[in-house]
């Protein structure tokens, strides 16, 4: 699943797969942005940890769980 977080005053998105379901990834943001946590912690597909301050998150943008089609469907 791919998970995209936009970040206040960064050109640039932090995007990055994950093996988390939507429901996983929602509390855990939730959690974060309520709690008054100072970071949100995440887990990509290779184990990767990343620690994003909730003060700066813009927005949090979760994929679906399907697979992508490669070529021409129709």
């Amino acid at each position: 699943m791919e998970i995209r977080i936009g970040i206040v005053n960064a050109p640039r998105e932090l995007s990055f797969e994950s093996t988390q379901t939507v429901d996983e990834i929602a509390e855990q943001a939730q959690t974060a942005l309520t709690s008054g946590a100072g970071f949100l912690r995440l887990t990509d597909d290779k184990q990767k940890v990343y620690l994003v301050p909730v003060a700066g998150i813009a927005y949090i943008e979760i994929g679906s769980d399907e697979s992508r089609r490669i070529g021409f469907v129709g």
